[in-house]
């Protein structure tokens, strides 16, 4: 039982304290006899809060940065009117700052043996599964002097995706897919990609790629098509160590990282190749084979939503054992991780000939915006120290990529705008090469 605001104010114009019983106390020190019977009746009438049944439905899923609405059924079975206010409570990452308050309270009027429904909006602000708290109910009477209040668990969960930022990017190399694939007039051949038919010449066409005997036995000039090997299999490795929490501009660099991994999927899975997910630090995090190019992507964006950073080292040697295991057979490694130094030389280098071995190898790496900035910067003493400490920096990733050229690694190095179509353009060259 709640004494409302409306109550407190009579009884502060009546002169007299009202006595409200609480466990412990011994008495009532004084009565306001006709607004204590008004605020016994008031209680009397409110709907009890217990009886009440609620239910969810709405989005399970959203991708962060959008919305998600989540309905409440509220079913009042009482012989009562409900007066109430509701909140309905979820974690502070559900709402962006300061917007709380104004989404997750709601007032409503629900009459006797009647429901009623209201919508919570959320917004969530980062990855992963919100889960619903609870449901907070206070019930007035019709003068709105005493309340009755209480609490429901209703479970709930809204998984909170990548937001795939990079898929603006998917339109204008899916054009360089099927220019590779033989679909338009421009063709780039290259080493073992495989023969595809013969079609008339049309001007831009390589002129290396006339096929003689044939115009030889036509009228017109036709040309060889090559396509791109299909059918290979891509292992997408997402490095989930604690260099991959290091923030990068609003957002950890595993985001950029994810992002990236996410468009060259879902342009592979176009090319008709094969795409498995394998995050680990010293323990698999996550885990995505054998999937159709139709389900592929949904189910690395579920597999990514949950993924956090873990303040470990990555175990480089346990990671490339279980990358061997995860792809026995010959496949382009995509190893999203760092170009630092002490990590790179002391974790990966070592163990590189064996995936070098046995796979292609490219490794992607997020790189600091601000460094580059810094790089350039002028103008002050202190501005100039900060230019000598990013070019030193800058410099030892150039001589950390260099050592993995060596081993026939191939590097992408970019920063997180920029991660995401370059890695895609990398895998691209690949296939009009033919080394995949």
């Amino acid at each position: 039982m709640a004494l409302t605001g409306r109550a407190a104010l009579l009884a502060a114009l009546g002169a007299l304290p009202v006595g409200i019983w609480e466990p412990g106390w011994t008495g009532i020190l004084a009565v306001n006899a006709p607004l204590a019977l008004a605020c016994a009746c008031d209680y009397a009438l409110a709907a009890p809060v217990r009886r009440l049944r609620l239910t969810r439905s709405g989005d399970t899923t959203a991708r962060l940065g959008e919305t998600a609405d989540v309905t409440l059924t509220l079913t009042n079975p009482s012989r009562r009117p409900l007066r109430a206010q509701l909140r309905d409570a979820w974690p502070p990452s559900s709402w962006q700052a300061g917007t709380e308050t104004e989404a997750s309270r709601h007032r409503l009027t629900v009459p006797a043996g009647e429901r009623r429904r209201v919508t919570t909006r959320l917004r969530p602000t980062r990855r992963g599964d919100r889960q619903a708290d609870r449901v907070t109910i206070r019930s007035y009477g019709p003068l709105g002097l005493l309340s009755r209040q209480g609490t429901h668990r209703v479970p709930w969960t809204v998984r909170v995706l990548p937001p795939f930022t990079s898929r603006k990017h998917l339109p204008a190399k899916l054009a360089r897919l099927r220019e590779l694939d033989g679909r338009t007039s421009v063709l780039t051949r290259g080493e073992g990609t495989e023969f595809d038919s013969l079609r008339a010449y049309v001007p831009g066409d390589d002129t290396r790629s006339i096929d003689w005997r044939a115009t030889a036995r036509h009228s017109t000039v036709a040309v060889r098509t090559w396509r791109p090997e299909r059918d290979r299999h891509i292992l997408l490795v997402l490095d989930t160590g604690r260099t991959s929490a290091g923030r990068v501009g609003d957002a950890p660099r595993l985001d950029a990282a994810m992002d990236a991994a996410l468009l060259l999927a879902a342009l592979a899975s176009r090319a008709g190749d094969r795409v498995d997910l394998l995050a680990y630090d010293r323990r698999v995090r996550a885990l995505v084979q054998g999937r159709t190019a139709r389900d592929v992507l949904p189910a690395l964006v579920n597999a990514m939503a949950t993924l956090e950073p873990e303040l470990v080292e990555t175990d480089a040697r346990t990671l490339a054992a279980t990358a061997l295991r995860t792809a026995p057979r010959h496949c382009l490694i995509v190893l999203l991780t760092t170009l630092d130094t002490a990590p790179m030389e002391e974790g990966l280098l070592p163990v590189l000939p064996q995936l070098t071995q046995r796979h292609s190898v490219l490794v992607a790496s997020v790189a600091d915006p601000h460094i580059a900035g810094m790089a350039i910067s002028r103008g002050t003493t202190e501005a100039v120290y900060d230019a000598a400490a990013a070019a030193q920096a800058q410099a030892e990733r150039h001589r950390t990529a260099d050592k993995l050229r060596r081993h026939g690694v191939m590097v992408v190095d970019a920063i997180p705008d920029e991660l995401a179509p370059a890695l895609a353009d990398a895998y691209l060259a690949l296939k009009a090469a033919g080394r995949l």
